[in-house]
């Protein structure tokens, strides 16, 4: 199973919500059937992990490698099971991107803890606190759900 997380440029939420949920699926033991990744809409491919998502996993202590943006591209439809948009502008860009949803692998975040909301952009707020409390709320949840 793969898991794709996409933002509007890969630098904050995805990033964020990917080593989140990369966490806790190796506390889980499922790292042999569940994959996650990042990407965005519009990213500036190439551009670091920003500084708050960072400095936000490391003060939780939930390990992260240094990467760089990746765009979202049709082709990710196919291989992944779950395409999980942090906001609403998100869940259009990707259906644009991708084609449509025929198979219903698109998703918001927030609607995994039945909040029908979007994820704030810490690019926008400067709180990347925020942004952790909730994905690590719908992580969880997202993750329970796929076990159950």
């Amino acid at each position: 199973m793969i898991i794709n997380f996409v933002c509007f440029g890969n630098i904050c939420r995805s990033p964020m919500a990917e080593f989140i949920m990369k966490n806790l699926v190796n506390e889980a033991g499922l790292t042999d059937k569940i994959s996650v990744e990042s990407s965005g809409c519009h990213a500036s491919v190439g551009t670091p992990i920003s500084n708050g998502t960072c400095q936000q996993l490391k003060a939780h202590n939930i390990p992260f490698d240094y990467r760089t943006s990746r765009q979202l591209t049709a082709a990710d439809y196919q291989r992944c099971d779950y395409i999980i948009g942090m906001d609403f502008g998100n869940v259009r860009d990707i259906k644009k991107i991708t084609g449509g949803d025929p198979d219903n692998k698109i998703f918001l975040m927030m609607d995994f803890v039945n909040e029908h909301r979007d994820v704030d952009d810490p690019y926008m707020t400067d709180n990347y606190a925020a942004t952790y409390n909730d994905l690590i709320r719908a992580c969880d949840a997202l993750l329970k759900k796929i076990q159950s």
